[in-house]
């Protein structure tokens, strides 16, 4: 397995065992100590964290099965954006900071390029691995 691939998945898979512990944390933890508006931001930020890290997962399946670096650079944009988005979620409402909140929409922008580039490099994947189990 190349070592990008198995990056993607170990990160992948820790990120979402951590965005389920995130979002028991804010539904126990702090529910009771903020307000409506700062646990739905912390659930969102859980709930991004959880879809991207399903969407990591997805990229290193792909990057293993055919070396696309259009997949390549969407898995470090997912991973960016799990550290940026979230990230500055969970800090805006567990440290009070709202100035942290300009961070997020990079993590959201990473994200969406992400996104686009899984696509593009879909598109751009050669017909001998479209279809086909990975070996």
């Amino acid at each position: 397995m190349n070592r990008a691939a198995r990056m993607f998945l170990v990160i992948g898979a820790l990120s979402g065992a951590a965005a389920v512990m995130a979002g028991a944390f804010g539904a126990h933890a702090i529910a009771e100590s903020v307000t409506p508006e700062k646990l739905a931001t912390f659930k969102t930020g859980a709930q991004y964290q959880l879809i991207h890290s399903l969407a990591l997962l997805l990229a290193g399946i792909i990057v293993e099965r055919t070396p696309s670096k259009a997949v390549q650079w969407c898995g470090w944009l997912f991973l960016a954006g799990i550290v940026l988005f979230p990230g500055s979620l969970y800090a805006l409402v567990l440290a009070d900071i709202p100035a942290l909140g300009v961070i997020t929409p990079i993590g959201g922008l990473a994200f969406i390029l992400g996104w686009l580039l899984l696509a593009w490099g879909a598109w751009k994947m050669p017909a001998e691995h479209q279809g086909k189990p990975p070996a």
